[in-house]
């Protein structure tokens, strides 16, 4: 389908320039939902990759203090699963960027697992990330998703041995999501003492087809650096976009921000080209 072939497609350009994707993150009503559109693109200008949506939700318990905050001006200007279909097919006017929802279980289970894939679809969604989801109880969306052509993410964390990485990596496609530290999101000015360990263990368990991105504190390019060097195919950047944004920035300065990180995915080591 086209939807997983456009995210597929994404990466392999970005291999064959040498780079790893960077993938940004916006929380869809921000800075106010009739800008959303204008930072999406200042993202894409920028040079991210991938671009997350985030579908804002009123109890988000994998987030840290600054994109719980996110979810609140989102809420609080009546930011729902169907503005998020909005936003996406108006910006499928003019962009093919591929575009993940990053979305808390329950607004999938009131809208119904095939007609939220279906409604994704339509609008020109490209995967869903669902942080609340473990695998135990992913198999009806697992199987929804493929239906209508959706790469399905999942989290690997320092706590989630080989066993379970296999398992995850029969249910993914698109790309894994390794977190990168314990606790929730939020800015770091240092690479956590985690990730490269972690990534070096998961990184050789993963089919070639299903790629490996790393997120969970990214905010210099000197930490995108380290980790694409190390072997990551991708790097997500979220809260570090997510508080400039909340303090003013323009589409400009963000675009300007992204080019600096985006940097940091241009020095990949020979070892996994």
């Amino acid at each position: 389908m086209i939807l997983t072939q456009r995210l597929s497609k994404r990466f392999e350009e970005v291999h064959s320039r040498r780079e790893a994707a960077l993938i940004g993150y916006l929380m869809v009503g921000e800075p106010e939902l009739s800008r959303t559109l204008d930072y999406i693109r200042a993202l894409e200008s920028g040079g991210v990759d991938i671009v997350e949506l985030g579908v804002p939700f009123t109890d988000p318990i994998a987030d840290g203090p600054i994109l719980q905050a996110a979810h609140s001006r989102a809420l609080g200007q009546g930011v729902n699963i169907h503005t998020v279909f909005q936003v996406v097919r108006e910006l499928r006017k003019s962009s093919e960027i591929p575009i993940l929802l990053v979305t808390y279980y329950n607004p999938i289970c009131r809208l119904g697992e095939e007609p939220f894939a279906r409604r994704c679809s339509e609008a020109g969604v490209d995967g869903v990330i669902i942080p609340d989801l473990p695998i135990e109880e992913a198999v009806s969306w697992v199987n929804q998703a493929r239906k209508y052509g959706l790469a399905r993410v999942f989290f690997v964390t320092p706590e989630t041995d080989n066993e379970r990485v296999q398992k995850i990596c029969e249910y993914a496609s698109g790309f894994v999501y390794l977190v990168s530290r314990y606790g929730t999101t939020g800015p770091s000015e240092t690479l956590a003492p985690t990730v490269l360990p972690l990534l070096e263990r998961v990184k050789p368990l993963l089919p070639g087809d299903l790629k490996l991105a790393v997120g969970f504190g990214f905010s210099t390019r000197t930490q995108i650096e380290l980790v694409v060097r190390a072997g990551a195919d991708g790097v997500i950047v979220a809260s570090a976009l997510a508080v400039r944004v909340a303090e003013g920035a323009s589409p400009e300065a963000l675009a300007e921000y992204i080019r600096e990180l985006k940097a940091g995915t241009k020095h990949i080591s020979s070892q996994i080209l």
